[in-house]
């Protein structure tokens, strides 16, 4: 089987920024896979080059195999995407907000609805289905966002800085949400953070600073090999703070 998302030796700059070095990583399907790295460490770079809203000129980006460049179309319908900025319309309801996403997936009417009840069940705020945004909390402003990137089922999940400004409840119901995707629907998911805390045992985690990935694997092997005692102590020595 193809890797979730292959990306191999990419780099970007601005002007002369050099935003990224030579970055290279594997997500497998299944896998709940922590970016993790500094404001302004390249997280947000790279995810706008996996999904196509900068154009990767050197290095290749392949999601289940098709390439980005090369088959975009292909490549990009596997994916679910939730950005560090919020994108829902505030002045409309939450079941238009996601009538309209299903509709640029080219879903039929009577499809969305279904998933649109589906995601939204599962989320737990069905009572919430026909309210504005704008009344809702932070915290269910995410959940919905992350119920729109699921609509047309995807294979690979793609989440910048989901958490941040949110409560710890909410925080972790996101988290526990996310993570039990990937083990009931074998869902891949890449999460870009800053928050150490959101990382647990077991899990696989890529360190970049800087635009460049300074060290990938399971947490527990990172801190084997930095020989530090957490995951926080080992990210500290690696971009050394």
């Amino acid at each position: 089987m193809s890797l979730a998302l292959e990306i191999k030796n990419v780099s970007h700059k601005f002007g002369e920024f050099q935003a990224l070095k030579e970055v290279s990583l594997n997500i497998n399907s299944g896998d709940f896979t922590v970016l993790l790295g500094l404001n302004g460490a390249g997280k947000t770079t790279l995810y706008s080059l996996i999904t196509r809203l900068y154009n990767n000129i050197s290095g290749s980006i392949k999601i289940y195999g098709f390439d980005v460049r090369e088959k975009p179309t292909e490549a990009l319908k596997n994916i679910g995407v939730v950005f560090q900025q919020p994108t829902l319309d505030l002045d409309l309801n939450v079941i238009e907000n996601l009538k309209y996403h299903a509709a640029l997936h080219g879903m039929s009417s009577k499809y969305a609805i279904t998933r649109i009840h589906d995601e939204i069940q599962r989320i737990q705020l069905t009572e919430k289905i026909k309210s504005k945004v704008r009344s809702l909390s932070g915290g269910q402003r995410r959940r919905i966002e992350i119920a729109r990137s699921l609509l047309h089922k995807p294979k690979l999940l793609l989440l910048d800085e989901p958490t941040v400004g949110l409560d710890i409840g909410s925080r972790q119901m996101i988290l526990k949400h996310v993570k039990g995707l990937c083990k009931k629907n074998n869902l891949a998911v890449l999460w870009a953070t800053h928050l150490i805390d959101e990382i647990d045992k077991g899990e696989k985690v890529i360190i970049i600073d800087k635009g460049k990935v300074l060290d990938t694997g399971d947490v527990n092997k990172v801190i084997k090999k930095t020989k530090t005692k957490n995951i926080r102590d080992a990210f500290n020595k690696l971009v050394g703070i």
